[in-house]
């Protein structure tokens, strides 16, 4: 195996561990308004991820720098071509991230209700932009043979990307009902356990047609074939099953199942790509690739040896964190920081 294809692979795993763990996290900050009836549910609302949602960030942050380090090139096009998106996620997450701190600073009913708001609108923004932008990426934009982005804002927006981006909404709207639903005190997780099924059903619905509308508009058939394997018919199988540990309040195997189709999914989307990183509507020759966009190999041989050493103690740690913090959230106001 190449080093960059060893790169290409490590920055999907990256992406992969960020919708999985920021998925849920966003999906209980977009639930936030609508499942808590009390301020006090409303903190044990948030308590659920308060310790994890700056640590699931980082998954991020080192995507980011892996694609500048590794293919500096497939950086350069991504963030210029999608700027204007990328900057509106990048500000919905510092206003999310403000929230949470703020929060608790003020006892006013007014103050809360301003910053749930903003943990509202920053979980939302997020959770649609990702699934356009990837659908984007997958479907292919306007790069010329230089590599640069010759669209604008608006080449982003289309029927398939819409479609994209109502995927990650909904998916991870399950996600963080299901989460939810795993770490509050009973009578509350029952009762978003009801929720979590009624969005299991938009959620299966909407997939579908995005897989549907995948073979039309992206190169999948001939990259992949009519039957695509065991990844992608994965995720569907995995969603599917979903409502019916949904069905049957088995919480914890539903979020295994949701989080397996969350990666098949994304692993999906870097199955179509590969060798390419970013695919041009103008003409193929211009996409970037692998080769065309990567670092130089001493550079890719360092990574690698930095990353052998210190992603397994990152993972250590944040595997850690989530023991320490595993039991459920209860009405305990003692118990409730934010």
């Amino acid at each position: 195996m190449s080093l960059e294809t060893l790169w290409f692979i490590l920055i999907g795993v990256l992406f992969v561990g960020y919708f999985v763990l920021e998925g849920f996290d966003m999906g209980v900050g977009i639930l936030l308004l609508f499942v808590s009836k009390t301020d006090i549910e409303r903190r044990m609302v948030i308590n659920t991820i308060g310790p994890h949602w700056d640590g699931n960030e980082v998954w991020l942050i080192t995507a980011g720098g892996a694609m500048f380090a590794a293919f500096p090139q497939w950086y350069a096009t991504l963030f210029s071509g999608f700027y204007i998106a990328l900057f509106l996620m990048l500000i919905a997450l510092i206003v999310r991230g403000v929230a949470f701190e703020f929060r608790s600073k003020d006892d006013s009913p007014r103050w809360k209700r301003l910053w749930d708001g903003c943990i509202f609108f920053g979980s939302l923004i997020p959770a649609f932009l990702w699934g356009v932008a990837f659908a984007n990426i997958v479907k292919g934009v306007p790069i010329d043979a230089d590599f640069h982005y010759v669209g604008s804002f608006w080449n982003l927006i289309n029927g398939y990307s819409i479609v994209g981006g109502l995927v990650t909404l909904t998916g991870f709207l399950l996600l963080g009902a299901i989460f939810l639903s795993l770490k509050l005190e009973k009578k509350f997780a029952d009762r978003i356990n009801k929720l979590a099924l009624k969005l299991w059903i938009p959620n299966i619905l909407i997939l579908l047609l995005f897989v549907t509308l995948t073979y039309f508009e992206t190169d999948i058939l001939s990259r992949l074939g009519i039957n695509p394997g065991v990844v992608p018919i994965g995720a569907i199988m995995s969603i599917l099953a979903v409502g019916w540990f949904v069905y049957k309040k088995q919480s914890g195997w539903a979020f295994i199942l949701m989080s397996l189709g969350v990666v098949f999914s994304v692993s999906t989307i870097f199955m179509i790509l590969y060798p390419r990183l970013m695919i041009s509507s103008l003409d193929p020759e211009f996409s970037l690739t692998i080769i065309n966009s990567a670092s130089s190999p001493y550079t890719l041989k360092i990574m690698s040896i930095v990353a052998l050493i210190f992603v397994p103690i990152v993972l250590a740690y944040q595997a850690w964190s989530y023991w320490i913090f595993r039991k459920r959230i209860t009405s305990d106001p003692k118990n409730l920081h934010y």
